[in-house]
């Protein structure tokens, strides 16, 4: 739930990724695989295969309302930094004088993700998801009058930028974003970057509510005979950025949650690393109909998703 950046006792950065007309990716694997985030489950196939975007690269300000940025908080930064630089070769640079030892993880040079220190051992370890805005005090206060609360209110990120922290009108925790000297992430959509982000919430309705009103997000209904889900699609152009699955089959006590994607040029040997690393597989290595896929919970406790990087050559995200 965040890590720190820039200010000790506040809670910290993010990074943009921009999935592009992206499909949800939990209902993604073929039937009869098990469903994405729980041993056991079943997940139903997506009847809707929509294009993921090329591998890309992110020089301006991620549009409002656009996932842009994860970064996690763990107990163990060394054993952190070790494990995704083997298991994604990222290279680490620091924050920057101020930052609390917040790393800013790239691919080839650029961000792709944060890893920190967290601020309380005793909060649980996870990815944190932000979304972009042009102004994090006016969403802020959205974020309140809609049923939502602050965890951190927004603050100055030295240039760097202003956030916030917030937990949405279900309990969702995910961050904000505005950008200053950082974007959030300048490279998506190819090995050990992000390609997708998604909400997993029990009160469906309630949570589509709650993102139109904050961020005047639309949505895109690809729900199946059984499952139900839509795509997020930001105000600017209308693009499907994120998604919102209705799952019901979480177990009672687990929160509401966004869930992080990093596409992966093998996932076979993505997850079989993975495992040689510590991790554990959450939902095995599958076919679905956008690639290979599975669902790692990182030796630290985090859970996220890889799928196969997007076939298509190198182009520029640029808005």
């Amino acid at each position: 739930m965040g890590c720190c950046f820039g200010a000790p006792e506040k809670f910290g950065l993010k990074s943009c990724h921009e999935p592009g007309p992206a499909t949800t990716l939990w209902m993604a694997a073929s039937s009869g695989a098990r469903r994405i985030g729980q041993p056991g489950r079943q997940l139903c196939p997506s009847k809707q295969a929509i294009q993921r975007s090329p591998m890309s690269t992110k020089i301006s300000s991620w549009p409002a309302a656009t996932p842009m940025w994860v970064d996690l908080g763990v107990n163990d930064l060394p054993a952190a930094r070790s494990y995704y630089a083997e298991l994604f070769g990222w290279e680490y640079v620091s924050g920057g004088e101020g930052s609390g030892d917040y790393l800013l993880a790239h691919v080839d040079g650029r961000a792709v993700a944060g890893v920190g220190p967290k601020q309380d051992p005793g909060m649980a370890t996870v990815w944190t998801t932000y979304l972009a805005t042009d102004d994090v005090d006016v969403t802020a206060k959205k974020v309140i009058a809609n049923g939502g609360q602050l965890i951190a209110p927004p603050f100055d990120v030295l240039d760097s930028g202003r956030m916030a922290l917030a937990m949405d009108s279900v309990g969702a925790v995910f961050g904000l974003w505005q950008a200053g000297t950082h974007i959030g992430a300048e490279r998506v959509n190819e090995h050990g970057a992000l390609c997708w982000n998604e909400l997993h919430t029990r009160d469906y309705a309630s949570a589509q509510a709650f993102y139109s009103k904050v961020f005047d997000a639309s949505y895109q209904d690809i729900s199946g005979d059984d499952f139900t889900y839509s795509t997020f699609k930001r105000p600017s152009d209308g693009r499907e950025v994120g998604g919102v699955h209705h799952d019901t089959d979480m177990p009672e006590g687990l929160p509401n949650y966004w869930l992080a994607w990093f596409a992966s040029d093998d996932v076979d040997g993505t997850a079989e690393k993975a495992l040689e690393l510590g991790s554990s597989l959450l939902a095995p290595v599958m076919d679905s109909p956008f690639g290979r896929m599975a669902i790692v919970q990182g030796p630290q406790g985090e859970t996220f998703g890889i799928i196969d990087t997007p076939p298509t050559g190198d182009q520029s995200a640029s808005e």
